[in-house]
């Protein structure tokens, strides 16, 4: 039996491993995982392993009830032309700025692998 691709993503998550899909015919990169490319329907996937090299987009910062802390929530252009959400490690989110270069990191979050960001 076949993977389903989010979890063949989050399987090479655990493993320390980026993963992204693109479409064997056109080159197109894609983010999320899916079965199929986005516009054609082209089955014909193939895996790859990202830079993990990105460009912050967009940033918010969360300002929940105190006690808890601010948190940000980034949108990260990859350098492999595809968009995620995340956030940044080890920085405090005032002081997150769009256009900020960031390198992926896979941390453990409640014993899962969580794919957060840090300033290069």
């Amino acid at each position: 039996m076949t993977m389903l691709p989010e979890a063949h993503w989050r399987a090479a998550l655990r493993e320390g491993r980026l993963l992204l899909q693109r479409a064997r015919s056109s080159g197109t990169v894609i983010f999320p995982p899916r079965l199929m490319e986005p516009g054609t329907g082209d089955e014909d996937l193939e895996w790859i392993e990202a830079s993990g090299m990105g460009t912050i987009h967009a940033v918010t910062v969360v300002h929940p009830r105190p006690p808890a802390e601010p948190y940000d929530v980034v949108l990260i252009d990859l350098d492999e032309h595809v968009r995620l959400m995340s956030r940044i490690a080890e920085q405090a989110p005032e002081t997150i700025s769009i256009g900020q270069r960031v390198r992926a990191r896979i941390i453990e979050d409640q014993d899962q692998p969580l794919l957060v960001f840090e300033p290069v």
